[in-house]
């Protein structure tokens, strides 16, 4: 894999990972409810989440590279509109983001926290449209699969667990500034239109050489 390539990964992993879905509003409810003593659980049920989750996603998707130009393009062009759909629904939703409902989250011990946001990010559409969306843009056909998914899973993974613990040693600091509906109104038309954003990036990519 290119280093170039790599980096465009990088980038739109981020943007993907920045956008608040279930996972980032969990990660800001244990902060806002139980501070940074569950931060690095956090973080890493996030990151042990993400590794389920890709990992999975990619398991099929080496078939899919191979197999044909037309199943490319269509697996590109369903995805592109699976993440513009996502988007939609965000900003449908934004008047009436708030952390109420998963705020009522009890206290738990750092073994329970990461349990539950393992399973939250495991399950996450967002990651999982995005994986088998996105992620062929970067995989080339004539090279082998195993080394390339183990850069991608690697870094995707890397980078959601610094994004978790940022997320929430950040929360921890402006607890009552994020929890404001306006606040969350905001970050949840933002993840719309970024997701939307990356529909249309989808749509116009090409297949890795």
């Amino acid at each position: 894999m290119s280093f170039d390539l790599w980096l465009t990964f990088v980038a739109a992993s981020t943007a993907l990972l920045l956008i608040p879905g279930p996972t980032i509003l969990l990660v800001l409810s244990y902060a806002l409810t139980q501070g940074r003593k569950v931060a690095v659980a956090t973080a890493a049920g996030v990151a042990f989440g993400d590794l389920i989750s890709m990992s999975a996603s990619l398991m099929g998707l080496g078939a899919i590279v191979l197999a044909s130009a037309t199943a490319f393009m269509v697996l590109k062009w369903l995805g592109a509109a699976y993440l513009m759909w996502l988007g939609y629904k965000m900003l449908r939703s934004a008047g009436n983001a708030s952390l109420a409902d998963i705020s009522r989250t009890s206290d738990l011990p750092g073994r329970g926290v990461f349990g539950h946001a393992a399973a939250v990010t495991a399950l996450n559409p967002k990651s999982i449209g995005f994986f088998i969306a996105f992620v062929p843009q970067f995989l080339s056909p004539q090279a082998a699969m195993l080394p390339q998914f183990a850069i991608l899973i690697s870094t995707f993974v890397t980078l959601a667990a610094l994004n978790a613990l940022a997320y929430a040693l950040l929360a921890d600091k402006m607890r009552s500034r994020i929890s404001s509906p306006k606040v969350m109104r905001g970050l949840t038309r933002g993840g719309g239109v970024t997701l939307m954003g990356m529909g249309v990036l989808t749509a116009t990519l090409k297949r890795a050489a």
